[in-house]
This record gives C-alpha cells, sequence and structure tokens, in this order.
C-alpha cells in the first residue's frame, strides 16, 4: 500500500459515505475485485491505461448488469481516470477493499491457490487465521497455476506457505546442502499429503534498490539492526519510516530487483564467538575467508549489544604492558581502558597497536584486531607478521577491505567487540584493536547520506557521536561478580595535518581514557615511535603501572619537558650555562633510550632497568649514537650476572631501596665496561 494509492481509496470511501451507499459500494467494488483476481485476461484489459472508462464498463456489462451496478462500477473508473495516473486501478481498488476492512475492524489478505476454492473452504481458511492472529479476517481467492498446489496465505506482513512450489524448492535447497541425501528421502521429508501450513513467516516486499541500499513496504515491527533475508543475501534494518523501512545489504545486491520478497528474521545481526576463532581471519559477519575451513564456534552473539552498567565495572589497575617504552614509562594502559592512538598517516600508529599485540604473547591475553577500510595487501603483511612471532594463534582479525560494502565496513568494529566480549565474559582478558575510527565514520557517513539522512558537520549525521561511544563503552573491567575480565580498546584516528581539532578526532578522544599522539616531525626525524609525550596523555595514569615502573618513570616526562623546553631556547643563543647543557645532553639520552626498532617489545623488568639506568644518570657518559648499543650490552650483564636480583625484581615488580641498590651497582659495572670497550657481551655481535 503506498501513499498515493492509500490517499486515492480514503478518498474512494469518504464518496461512498456522502451518497450514503457506503456498503453498496463496497459490496459492488468486492464482486469486481472478485472478478479481475479469477479472470486474469479481464485483468490485464482493466489495468490497461489506453482503454477508456467507458469501454472497461462495457466489457464488464455481462457481470454487473443492473443500472445502479454500472453505475458505481463507472463511477470508480470515472474517478480513476481524473487522477491522470497510469495502471494504477488495481492498487486502488485493493486499498480500498484494505481501509474498509480495516475500518470495520478486520484484517484484509490474499489467499493464493493453483485452481479457485469454493467459498465454504476459503470460509474454513478465514476463521483458522482469525484464530491464530486473535483478529477477524476477510481472504480475497486469488488462483495461481504456478503454485502447482496447496495454499498461501498472506495478511499483512504474515506469510503463511504449504504450496507444492514453495515445498519443491524446500527440497532442492534439502539436495543442495545434503548430497547424501536422496531425491525421494527429500520428497518425504516434505510431505507432499498434507497442505497444511505451520508457523508464518514475516515478508515485505522491495520497492527500490540502489547502491546497497534497499526500501523495503511492509515488515511494520521491524526493529532497527534487525537481519533480514532476501533469497540468500542479507541485509540489516536501518531507518524506520512510516509506511516502509530502509536496509543496507550486507552482500552482492545484483541479484536483487524490486518485488523480491524479503523475509524478517525477529534477530539481531549475529557473529560467531568462541576460541575456535582464535588464529582465524573473519569478516565483518565472521564468516572465514583465510582459506582454513568453517569454524565451529561456542555461541553466537549480537554485535548490537548493551555496555556494562556502572555496577558491573570496577576501576582499572592492572597494567596492560605494550612493550613499548616510551608508552608504558609515560603514558600507561590499564586493562579495561580505552586509549586511542591518533595521528597523521604513515606515523606509525599500525605499528604500535601490532607491537601491543606481540608483546601479550605468553599472557594470557585474547588479541582482536579490526581492520576497516584497510588494504588487503596490508592486512596481509599484519597476519604474517603475527604468525613469524607465534601471536597469531591467541589473535582473531576482523578484516573489513576498502574494497567491501560500506554496510561491512560499518558493522565491523562491533563484530569484533561482541567476539572479544566474549571471552571477557568468561574472566579473560581481552586487547581489542580498532584500525581505524575515522574509515568507520566515513563508512557510516556514506551509508546515512545514502538512506537520505540530513546531514550536519562535515556531512557527517548528527548521531555520528553514538555511533563511537556505543562501540567504546562496551570496553570494560568487569566487577569480581561478573568474573573480573576485561576488555582493553585501542582505537585509531587518523588526522589530516596534525589537526586533532577536526569532527572525529574531537569526538573520539572525549569518549576515550586518553590519547597517544603521533608526530609527523618525530617520525621524519627519526625518533620511533613517533610518540610526542606532551600531547600524549593516560587518564588511568599510574594506577595502571607497577611500583617499580612507577618509581622510576615519576619524573620522566617532566625531564623531557624541560629538555624540550631549554632546547627550543638554545636556538636562539650559543652561550648555555652548564645546567643547560646539562639539561640538554640528558634529555639527548633520554630520547635515544626512548627509541624503538617496530617488532621489537621490551619486557616491564627491561624497561625498568634501562629507566633506572638512565634515571641514576649511567647514559650520560655515553654518546647518544651508543645508547641503543649500550641498551643491550646491560641488559644482558644484568641478567647473566645478576640473575637472582632480576629475578626477585620480575616476580615482584617492586622495587625497594636495596633491590634498586643492588641492581645500579650492576648498572654501573655494565657502564665502566661498555665505557673501556671490554665487555663481550650480544651488543658487540
Amino acid at each position: 500500500m503506498s501513499l498515493d494509492t492509500k490517499r486515492f481509496a480514503q478518498t474512494l470511501i469518504e464518496m461512498s459515505y456522502n451518497e450514503h451507499r457506503e456498503d453498496i459500494y463496497f459490496n459492488r467494488l468486492r464482486k469486481l475485485n472478485d472478478v479481475l483476481n479469477r479472470d486474469s485476461e479481464l485483468r490485464r484489459f482493466i489495468d490497461d491505461y489506453e482503454i477508456s472508462p467507458e469501454q472497461k464498463v462495457e466489457r464488464l456489462g455481462e457481470t454487473f448488469g443492473s443500472e445502479q451496478d454500472r453505475g458505481i462500477i463507472n463511477a470508480f473508473f470515472q474517478y480513476i481516470s481524473t487522477l491522470n495516473r497510469k495502471q494504477i486501478e488495481l492498487a486502488v481498488l485493493h486499498d480500498y477493499m484494505e481501509l474498509t476492512y480495516t475500518n470495520n475492524g478486520m484484517l484484509f489478505g490474499q489467499l493464493y491457490s493453483a485452481r479457485v476454492l469454493d467459498k465454504m473452504t476459503v470460509r474454513k481458511i478465514e476463521s483458522a487465521i482469525s484464530y491464530t492472529l486473535d483478529h477477524r479476517v476477510a481472504l480475497e481467492n486469488i488462483p495461481d497455476k504456478d503454485l502447482i498446489g496447496g495454499v498461501k496465505v498472506v495478511v499483512g506482513d504474515y506469510v503463511w506457505d504449504g504450496t507444492y512450489k514453495n515445498k519443491l524448492e524446500g527440497v532442492r535447497q534439502d539436495l543442495l546442502k545434503n548430497s547424501d541425501l536422496s531425491v525421494a528421502e527429500a520428497m518425504e521429508k516434505a510431505d507432499f499429503s498434507r497442505v497444511t501450513v505451520k508457523n508464518a513467516d514475516i515478508v515485505g516486499h522491495v520497492t527500490t534498490v540502489a547502491d546497497g541500499i534497499i526500501k523495503v513496504s511492509g515488515l511494520s515491527k521491524a526493529m532497527a539492526g534487525e537481519l533480514l533475508q532476501i533469497g540468500k543475501t542479507s541485509a540489516m534494518v536501518m531507518n524506520l519510516e512510516e509506511d516502509s523501512l530502509g536496509a543496507v545489504v550486507l552482500g552482492d545486491a545484483g541479484d536483487i530487483t524490486e518485488g523480491h520478497e524479503v523475509m524478517a528474521t525477529g534477530r539481531i545481526v549475529e557473529v560467531p564467538v568462541g576460541d575456535a576463532l582464535l588464529g582465524r581471519v573473519v569478516d565483518a559477519l565472521g564468516r572465514p575467508i583465510d582459506g582454513l575451513g568453517s569454524i565451529k564456534p561456542d555461541a553466537y552473539y549480537p554485535i548490537e549489544r548493551k555496555a556494562p552498567g556502572v555496577i558491573d565495572r570496577q576501576s582499572v589497575n592492572q597494567p596492560l604492558e605494550t612493550g613499548l617504552k616510551v608508552i608504558d614509562s609515560m603514558i600507561p594502559i590499564g586493562k579495561g581502558q580505552r586509549e586511542l592512538i591518533i595521528g597523521d598517516r604513515q606515523t606509525g600508529k599500525t605499528a604500535i597497536a601490532v607491537d601491543t599485540i606481540l608483546n601479550q604473547k605468553g599472557k594470557n591475553v585474547k588479541c582482536v584486531y579490526v581492520a576497516i577500510g584497510q588494504k588487503n595487501s596490508t592486512v596481509a603483511q599484519i597476519v604474517e607478521r603475527l604468525k613469524q612471532n607465534e601471536a597469531l594463534s591467541y589473535t582473531t582479525i576482523v578484516c573489513s577491505s576498502a574494497s567491501e560494502l560500506a554496510s561491512l565496513q560499518y558493522i565491523a568494529p562491533y563484530a569484533g567487540c561482541a567476539i572479544g566480549e566474549y571471552w571477557m565474559e568468561k574472566g579473560q582478558d581481552v586487547l581489542i584493536v580498532y584500525d581505524d575510527l575515522s574509515k568507520h565514520a566515513i563508512a557510516y557517513r556514506t551509508l546515512s547520506l545514502l538512506l537520505r539522512r540530513p546531514p550536519g558537520r562535515e556531512a557527517y549525521p548528527g548521531d555520528v557521536f553514538y555511533l563511537h561511544s556505543r562501540l567504546l563503552e562496551r570496553s570494560a573491567k568487569l566487577s569480581a561478580a561478573k568474573g573480573g575480565g576485561s576488555l582493553t580498546a585501542l582505537p585509531i584516528v587518523e588526522t589530516l595535518a596534525g589537526d586533532i581539532s577536526a569532527y572525529i578526532p574531537t569526538n573520539v578522544i572525549s569518549i576515550t581514557d586518553g590519547q597517544i599522539f603521533l608526530q609527523t616531525e618525530l617520525f621524519n626525524s627519526g625518533f620511533r615511535p613517533a610518540v610526542d609525550s606532551g600531547l600524549s596523555v593516560s587518564r588511568v595514569g599510574s594506577a595502571a603501572q607497577s611500583k617499580a615502573m612507577k618509581k622510576v618513570s615519576g619524573s620522566l616526562k617532566l625531564d623531557l619537558a624541560q629538555y624540550q623546553e631549554v632546547l627550543d631556547f638554545a636556538q636562539f643563543g650559543s652561550d648555555l650555562d652548564a645546567s643547560t647543557q646539562k639539561t640538554i645532553a640528558h634529555g639527548k639520552r633520554l630520547m635515544a633510550l626512548l627509541k624503538q626498532p617496530q617488532y621489537s617489545p621490551v619486557p616491564i623488568v627491561d624497561q625498568v632497568l634501562l629507566l633506572l639506568a638512565a634515571q641514576r644518570g649511567y647514559m650520560d657518559n655515553i654518546d647518544p649514537e651508543s645508547v641503543a648499543r649500550f641498551e643491550k650490552m646491560m641488559l644482558d650483564y644484568v641478567h647473566t650476572s645478576h640473575s637472582t636480583a632480576v629475578k626477585k625484581l620480575t616476580d615482584s615488580l617492586v622495587l625497594d631501596n636495596k633491590l634498586a641498590d643492588e641492581l645500579e651497582d650492576a648498572i654501573d659495572e655494565a657502564n665502566k665496561a661498555f665505557v673501556s670497550g671490554g665487555y663481550y657481551g650480544r651488543a658487540n655481535q
């Protein structure tokens, strides 16, 4: 029922009321409807726009012999002709019938059969459907030889299909799914001896399809985010309108045309979850794309799930080490935290995320990497890198590449989050990386514009903040009563020319618990990871650091800030006092210490040892270019010659004065050996 034909039908009803002949109008037009349903040739004749109302009435003369009958039928066709619309007689007639029955407290539907049914059979079926729906129902019988046998009943969005045609299609599908099934077994299962129908399907119809967006009539009880089925293709409801709904296709829309049946499933889009996904690469719907066979999941989770409430959470107080000295020392991340990684393109954002995944090896942390709008070649490189470092076994990769539909890029992070939530709710620790949410927002903007939602700032829809807030709020450290699991999120956002005041960056910054800001200038100068410690912050702070790390890194950020300040000042003068020169020299060595090659995470104990050496001044007598060599040599020496002290630090991660003094002695010995050039360890290899 379109808004136009519904309006025309309502006008027709008002005409009958004005003439006080509503019952006569209804009886005659119902008779006309029945005649047209049973005679397809007559139906085509009446539907011909070129034929005049007088010719149509004359053709119907034998059926409507009385003057009164002919007058009403003539009035109907004359009214339709004034609308100046092509081929709407049948649609207006159908809507007239439906509105009239609705006004009388009844539902109007269609009863399709291979042949015309007698009135007694129609009444029995009407009675059965009325009992099922707990509402009076009137059915029009429409014969269709293609159905072969049985009946099909359509009332609003409800469809009961017990036709032989439908059963044969079921047989065909069963044979395609199961090659071991014989035709005889499939036919017996279909049970052609009975024409009864079971539960109703809820069905609508495609009215328009374009650019991966379909408009569907019917399905009045559909919910936002509901999964729809159009043949073998899935779609997801995104717009709920007065007389239709808008949905995004989650697959190939090439075979979808106007008029296609759309089946409501009554459930939100779901993805498989469980340990079987570890080590696998899946698409946004959880289907494997790595060629390693099917996945047997433990369960299915809806992609949209409610975030844990305040009572279900606890404060973030356990560190999640990234293996990167610059982050673990100054911008610590805790389990259950949401830490944004932000910067221009090609500044090492993904490298930080991948290094963090690599550093979880042996720490009983499950990882989920969500690639949104990335190149397939880039994702393949990441998969290969994880394999080489034996990290793929505890990682799931959800990939929705740049070549895929915007709808799949849109749901990918929610799917990845659902996969991670399964382990979190089992009491385990999970790390999830969203790479990146800028492309996710662009995909959502594309869908919103195609759905004709009103654009706002930068053409994004008004709810783009909610797009990311409802995703990132699902990351949490659960309370002990809920199992104590955690989901730590590392969302990535790409900036343009370092502009963190743009729409999406400011949104995500306000949602997350801190940000790691990467600078192009630092990256190009060779300082990698190119983290700007001045603009980066962790709102969890030292609560997510071990006591040992807290002790050795307390003054690090201040030392670097002072170094940067005096370095800027030194550019304008050559005469610097000894204190300023000392600050610059110390700062250069700290910067050299914080440099780190990609895919080389440093254990937290080694980080503590290195920062202790820097804090106590044991790098100030080493050239900045030699700091990397000294790091390797010193760690090798301390681990070898003072293994008991290192083990104590490893077990407790507490650096008391006695242990600090013992380790300082070892560092002093290593420093002297390095300066004298007499050490034989791995740094010289």
